[in-house]
């Protein structure tokens, strides 16, 4: 199979939104009157972003899913994405699977494959989004102001970190009692974005963002760019029974310096809690206050015991390594 037959057979559907789809130079998309593009882009690679073992259909679904989780957390509509494919050989088993989960996620949401490219290499997927979102109202990371609450999302009776713990306990570096592995496993291929919550907090959010490598990275970034400190109380961020269960010092790995979660972090004003609530029922999501932003610079861990935490993990940074 060569490769325009493979993205005829896997990658062509006729358009709806755009103005022209695949199979041209240029996808051609009309601008939705009077509101502003937003855009993001994510790379897996094999090996670093994801293992060998991963069903072709959940890799569909998470390339997909770590994008879209992207424009949540700017409080954006999905309207399309393009996706850029490198494949050691033609698998027509593997693409059968990955396109299914990639529609399945974008056919949830609303977005369409409007172009893209594939080519042959290591195994790699890049996917740029594209969505709109009412001019001023993006939620951003430079917006969190001192006194603010920090909230996070979870799965209903799930939490933060249960994806590290199941790469932790691939990596022998955990063990389970039990058979919670499955939903471990399922948390790290099949992550959820919190599209309808982003929305929902337009208005209500001064800051937020996604929680991709881990609460510290990320919340450090939100930090960094709003100029504030914050501290965070350990024994409310949520969790699973199944990480629970773990060593203190497995669940702090997990909880603070653990990624793949992609719920979303935000701030918003304690006035707004009732609001916050009502936002989160709304996109059927929990939500829970995990802390509070002062003017103080830096990060403050503070664990059940009253103590601050010396040295929490950190997060996730790419080129060097992860926490």
């Amino acid at each position: 199979m060569g490769e325009f037959e493979l993205i005829e057979r896997y990658f062509t559907r006729p358009p709806r939104r755009a103005v022209q789809g695949v199979g041209d130079d240029c996808a051609l998309l009309a601008p939705t009157p009077g509101q502003w593009c937003a855009v993001s882009s994510d790379l897996l690679v094999e090996g670093r972003h994801f293992l060998s073992t991963v069903p072709p259909r959940a890799l569909g679904h998470k390339a997909l899913a770590v994008n879209l989780s992207d424009l949540a957390a700017c409080g954006a509509t999905p309207t399309a994405f393009t996706l850029m494919l490198a494949l050691p050989r033609v698998d027509e088993s593997f693409l059968g699977g990955f396109s299914q989960g990639l529609y399945e996620l974008a056919d949830a949401h609303g977005v369409e494959l409007v172009g893209g490219d594939t080519t042959a290499g290591p195994l790699c997927v890049g996917i740029t989004v594209f969505g709109d979102v009412p001019p001023g109202q993006a939620l951003r990371r430079d917006g969190a102001r001192v006194g603010d609450d920090l909230w996070v999302s979870h799965p209903p009776g799930g939490g933060l970190g249960d994806a590290r713990l199941a790469l932790e306990v691939l990596r022998d570096q955990a063990q389970l009692a039990g058979d919670g592995f499955a939903a471990l496993r399922r948390a790290m291929e099949w992550p959820q974005p919190r599209v309808a919550l982003g929305q929902a907090l337009r208005g209500l959010a001064h800051a937020a963002i996604d929680l991709s490598d881990g609460l510290t990275g990320d919340l450090g970034h939100v930090l960094a760019r709003s100029r504030v400190g914050a501290e965070i109380d350990y024994s409310a961020l949520p969790r699973s029974a199944v990480l629970a269960a773990q060593p203190e010092p497995v669940q702090q790995r997990c909880l603070l310096g653990g990624g793949d979660d992609y719920e979303l972090l935000f701030s918003a004003p304690a006035a707004a809690r009732p609001a916050v609530q009502r936002a989160a029922e709304a996109a059927r999501v929990g939500v829970i206050r995990i802390g509070t932003v002062q003017a103080e610079a830096g990060l403050r861990v503070r664990m059940p015991d009253g103590r601050v935490l010396p040295q929490p993990p950190r997060g996730f940074d790419h080129f060097a390594g992860d926490a």
